[in-house]
C-alpha cells in the first residue's frame, strides 16, 4: 500500500511508544453530579492523556469522534490552527495510533476535517487503521448559502469514517429513526388496515439479474408491463405473485400504472444513512454558534463549533445506550454534552484552560437540565454526572523507578496492561490481578497483603507465597525482591518480575 512521507515522520511513528504513562488526578471541586459516574473530563495534552487511558480503556471505546485543528492558516483563540503541514501530520499520527488502541473491535472513528488536510489525513488513516477498514467520507453541508466573498467557496466538511474491523462491522451501523418530515411521505391511499405506506420502485439493475426477473405483469385494469429497457424487475416472478396476494403492490389510483411496492410505515424500523448530510438534517455552522452563545453568552464564542444534531447523528449510527464515546479534541464540549443527553458514557480531553472555563460549565448545565440543542428531541431533563481529571506525574520517574505518588491500583492497571495488552478487568484490591490465558498475574506492592508498613509485603518469600490466592497453572509475580531460588521458582511454575526493572515503563 502506498504511504505518505513527510519531514519528521519517523519521529512521529515512534512518539506514541515513547510518551510516558501518567497518573490521572481527580479534582472533586470541578467534578459535578453523581459521584460514582464513569464519565470523565480530562484537562491536559491529549497525547499524554490517551496514553494514560490505555491501561484502563484499551479496546473498550465504541465510538471516537474528533474535530482536530484544520490547519487552515487562520488564527483561532482557543488553539493554534496555523501549524506547518509536516508538523500537523506529525501531530496527528501518534494520536491516531493511540486512538486505534483504545477503539473496540466493533468500534468506529469519525474525524471532521476540511479540504486543506483531508486527503493527507486519509492517507495516514489508511496507514494507521488499514485501508480495508475505511468505511466512507461523509459530506456535511456546513453552510446555508455561498460565501459572497469567494467565487468558489467551500460548502462542506468531510467526516472520514473507519472501523476497527470494517469486514466484520461496517454493516452493523444502526439505522436512523424515521423523522417526522419523512413520515409525512407515508399515506394510506387504499385504506390498507396496516396503515400508511409509501410506494417504491419495483425495477432493478441488470448486472446480477436472473431469468426469473424478466416477466410480464398485467395490471388490474388489464395493461401489460415488461421491465423498462436496460432494467429488470427487482424480484422474481414467484415472489411478486406472493406480494400481489398480500396487497403489497400498488398500480396507481387508476389500477393501470407501472407496479410499485408498498412499504408500510408500521414495518419500517428505521432508514439507512448515506454519505450526504444536509444542513437541514444535522445542522450547520450558524446553528452551532447559536447553541454556543446560548450556553456561554455572546462573548468569545468558539469559531468552529459543531451542531449538536451532527454529533447526535454520529452517535446514533455508531453506538447503543451505555456505550463509551471518546473525543480527544473536545473543544467547547459538544460531543460530551450530546453523549450525556443520549445516555452514553463518555471521555472528553481538552488541553487549554477552556476545559475549565467552557467544558465544565457546559456539562454542569447539561446535568442541571439545559434545554438547548437536542434536549427537546431526546426528552432530556437533566441528571448524571462527570468526574474532572488533570494529568499528574508519570508512573515512572526520570530514573525509571516507580513514582512515589503511585498507588497499588494505578500500578496494577499499568502492569496488567503491559503484561496482557488489555485493561484490568476487575477492581484492584487483591495481589491476584487476574488470570490471562493459563497464567495468573500477581502484584506485591504498597501493603496490599495488609502489612502495617505501607511498603511491606513487597518481597516474595515462602511464607508470603502461602498467603497469595492460589492458582494451579503458571504464575507471574511482580515484587521488589525474591528470596526463592531459580530452581524453586521453576519447580513452583513461577515467573518473578522485579519492580521497577522488569516493569515496562513505556
Amino acid at each position: 500500500m502506498p504511504t505518505l512521507t513527510w519531514l519528521g515522520k519517523q519521529e512521529a511513528i515512534k512518539q506514541a511508544a515513547t510518551v510516558p504513562y501518567r497518573l490521572l488526578e481527580h479534582d472533586p471541586a470541578l467534578s459535578h453530579g453523581e459521584k460514582d459516574t464513569a464519565n470523565m473530563l480530562i484537562q491536559g495534552d491529549n497525547l499524554e492523556a490517551l496514553k494514560a487511558l490505555l491501561p484502563y480503556y484499551a479496546g473498550q471505546v465504541k465510538c471516537i469522534y474528533i474535530d482536530p485543528p484544520y490547519n487552515t492558516r487562520n488564527a483561532f483563540e482557543h488553539y493554534d490552527d496555523n501549524l506547518e503541514h509536516s508538523a500537523w501530520l506529525s501531530l496527528m499520527y501518534p494520536r491516531l495510533e493511540l486512538l486505534r488502541e483504545l477503539l473496540a473491535e466493533d468500534g468506529s472513528i469519525w474525524i471532521s476535517i476540511d479540504d486543506d488536510e483531508c486527503h493527507y489525513l486519509k492517507a495516514i488513516c489508511d496507514e494507521v487503521f488499514g485501508r480495508r477498514n475505511f468505511v466512507a467520507s461523509v459530506v456535511w453541508q456546513k453552510r446555508t448559502s455561498p460565501d459572497n466573498r469567494l467565487r468558489l467557496g467551500d460548502a462542506h466538511d468531510t467526516i472520514l469514517t473507519y472501523c476497527k474491523d470494517a469486514q466484520k462491522n461496517k454493516s452493523q451501523f444502526n439505522q436512523l429513526p424515521v423523522s417526522s418530515s419523512r413520515s409525512k411521505d407515508f399515506k394510506n391511499l387504499d385504506n390498507d388496515p396496516r396503515g400508511p405506506w409509501a410506494s417504491t420502485d419495483f425495477t432493478g439493475m441488470t448486472g446480477h439479474a436472473t431469468d426469473e426477473q424478466y416477466f410480464t405483469i398485467t395490471t388490474p385494469g388489464g395493461k401489460k408491463y415488461s421491465p423498462p429497457p436496460g432494467r429488470c424487475w427487482a424480484l422474481a416472478e414467484l415472489t411478486f405473485q406472493r406480494l400481489l396476494e398480500e396487497n403489497r403492490v400498488w398500480f396507481g389510483k387508476s389500477g393501470n400504472a407501472r407496479p410499485r411496492l408498498k412499504r408500510f410505515l408500521s414495518e419500517l424500523g428505521g432508514i439507512n444513512a448515506w454519505t450526504w448530510w444536509t444542513n437541514k438534517e444535522v445542522g450547520h455552522n450558524q446553528e452551532a454558534k447559536k447553541e454556543i452563545i446560548a450556553v456561554f453568552g455572546p462573548e468569545s464564542p468558539f469559531d468552529t463549533p459543531k451542531p449538536e444534531r451532527l454529533i447526535q447523528r454520529i452517535i446514533t449510527l455508531a453506538t447503543q445506550p451505555g456505550d463509551l464515546v471518546l473525543d480527544s479534541f473536545l473543544g467547547s464540549g459538544t460531543t460530551a454534552a450530546v453523549a450525556h443527553k443520549m445516555g452514553r458514557r463518555y471521555i472528553g480531553i481538552e488541553l487549554g484552560e477552556h476545559a475549565v472555563t467552557h467544558c465544565v460549565p457546559r456539562l454542569q448545565k447539561v446535568i442541571e437540565g439545559e434545554q438547548g440543542g437536542i434536549s427537546g428531541e431526546v426528552n432530556w431533563n437533566g441528571g448524571g454526572g462527570f468526574r474532572f481529571y488533570r494529568l499528574g506525574e508519570p508512573v515512572f520517574d526520570e530514573t525509571g523507578r516507580i513514582h512515589p505518588q503511585v498507588r497499588f491500583r494505578t500500578l496494577a492497571s499499568h502492569i496488567w496492561f503491559a503484561e496482557t495488552g488489555t485493561p484490568l478487568p476487575e477492581k484492584a484490591d487483591s495481589p491476584l490481578l487476574g488470570i490471562h490465558g493459563e497464567s495468573a498475574c500477581y502484584l506485591l506492592f504498597n501493603g496490599i497483603l495488609g502489612d502495617k508498613s505501607v511498603n511491606g509485603g513487597n518481597v516474595l518469600t515462602r511464607p508470603l507465597l502461602a498467603q497469595l490466592p492460589p492458582h494451579e497453572g503458571p504464575r507471574i509475580i511482580y515484587g521488589e525482591a525474591c528470596r526463592l531460588s531459580q530452581k524453586s521458582l521453576k519447580d513452583l511454575n513461577i515467573t518473578f518480575r522485579q519492580i521497577p526493572y522488569d516493569v515496562k515503563a513505556r
